[in-house]
């Protein structure tokens, strides 16, 4: 008689296995995934809180410059770089519960200091930047959260369960930068004492509510992370976990995912101010707000369900086709950088969400990718590692757009997609490629 899947399974999970059908718990694998990916939605939205809401700053009173404003959406991708590589290496040393429930905990900070500092135009500079970096600590935990998930699932289900956790994750780019324009209109949970700013027309504007409007929800993620999820036997310490570093595909990888993350983040945040600095002088210019949800959603959306397809036909591919949509929307957004019209603003927005789009199906095979290039702590480490490298994204296009032209910009991105893309397909998607993912 065949042995019930999980049946040998020990109650404190010392023989954890999800490679043995009879020693793997799909119930708790899967539970943990719903409750990581929705702290990790909370996380995405408070890592671009200051992308969607530096867009008003200069509007209800707060005075800066073009490259003040670029800078402070920037930091967030600093800062969240610079924490994954800490995250990255806690999954096997707190163990997944301790850690999910922290990086819940942490998001309060930000959010908090978020509501207080945006309706007070008095805020100096300093406190904005060190806000902005309080911020990262959303895109930071992604690393703990993805890598503590890949500890779950079996070999077989990496592309899914990663795809859906990455891609669900994501929509917290859009959630964050579609509601903060909504729940801006309106006074939130009563607090009659932080009172509305007014715009440039007059119009009163509640913009403290965009951090305000997440705190219970992230109070809600840390008691989900504490009741639901359980500690599962994968352990390192600090030195063990830094082979990784020895590993010519550890490399490879980051360079791609570099690409495929670090343009999607860094164009998710960096979007509304680019809408707002190329078009913003036209009289009929476009609304930056309500552009710049679409195609991070759009790119979140694609990841999420590829996912799955990555299972069935290898991430390779799907990361190689994806090179290919970035390269192609890339260029085309090129030529819609100097516009004379906002007539322009169709063919800018679709090179936009060309990139979107395509960074999906990129992002979905990569995190397919890793589950089966490396060994399964290694893997974690990888997953941590390569995501750590593409969190700088927000910063490295922020910095960038803060002292060159778009135009020279996007040329840059175009000649590392192509170049990435190259990589994807020598090393891993050709027929005889080194390592079939």
């Amino acid at each position: 008689m065949a042995t019930e899947p999980g049946r040998l399974l020990k109650a404190d999970l010392s023989n954890w296995n999800p490679e043995n059908e009879a020693t793997w718990d799909s119930g708790l694998a899967w539970r943990t995934l719903w409750v990581t990916t929705y702290t990790m939605i909370l996380a995405f939205a408070t890592w671009y809180l200051v992308s969607a809401i530096a867009p008003r700053l200069n509007d209800i009173g707060h005075v800066l410059t073009k490259e003040q404003l670029y800078w402070l959406v920037a930091v967030p991708g600093l800062a969240g770089g610079a924490l994954r590589l800490v995250f990255m290496f806690l999954p096997p040393i707190m163990g997944s519960r301790t850690l999910v429930a922290f990086s819940g905990a942490l998001l309060v900070l930000p959010l908090f200091g978020w509501t207080i500092a945006a309706r007070d135009i008095t805020t100096p500079y300093w406190v904005l930047i060190s806000l902005s970096l309080a911020a990262g600590v959303g895109g930071g935990s992604f690393s703990g959260l993805m890598a503590s998930t890949s500890y779950f699932f079996p070999k077989r289900l990496a592309g899914t369960a990663l795809g859906l956790q990455a891609g669900i994750g994501n929509l917290g780019i859009g959630l964050m930068q579609l509601l903060v324009p909504w729940v801006v209109g309106f006074g939130l949970f009563g607090t009659a004492v932080l009172t509305p700013q007014s715009d440039s027309e007059g119009k009163l504007v509640w913009l403290h509510n965009g951090g305000l409007v997440l705190i219970p929800w992230v109070l809600l993620a840390v008691a989900l992370a504490i009741l639901v999820i359980r500690r599962v036997p994968v352990k390192a310490n600090f030195k063990e976990q830094l082979d990784i570093f020895r590993l010519k595909h550890t490399w490879v990888m980051t360079a791609i995912y570099l690409m495929s993350f670090g343009a999607f983040s860094g164009l998710a945040a960096q979007t509304g101010l680019i809408i707002l600095n190329v078009y913003g002088s036209f009289p009929d210019a476009p609304n930056p707000l309500a552009w710049a949800w679409i195609g991070p959603t759009l790119g979140a959306i694609v990841r999420a369900a590829v996912g799955p397809l990555c299972d069935r036909w290898g991430g390779a591919i799907f990361t190689f086709i994806g090179g290919l949509g970035m390269t192609a929307g890339t260029v085309i957004t090129i030529f819609f950088l100097s516009p004379t019209s906002a007539s322009e603003f169709t063919g800018f927005f679709t090179g936009m969400v060309i990139i979107f789009f395509f960074s999906g199906f990129a992002n979905a095979g990569t995190f397919k990718q890793m589950p089966m290039i490396f060994s399964p702590r290694q893997a974690g480490g990888a997953i941590g590692w390569t995501a750590a490298i593409g969190a700088f994204g927000p910063f490295l296009v922020g910095m960038a757009l803060s002292v060159m032209a778009p135009v020279v910009f996007f040329i840059i991105c175009a000649v590392w997609c192509a170049f990435c893309t190259w990589l994807a397909w020598w090393y891993y998607a050709r027929p005889h490629a080194e390592v079939r993912s």
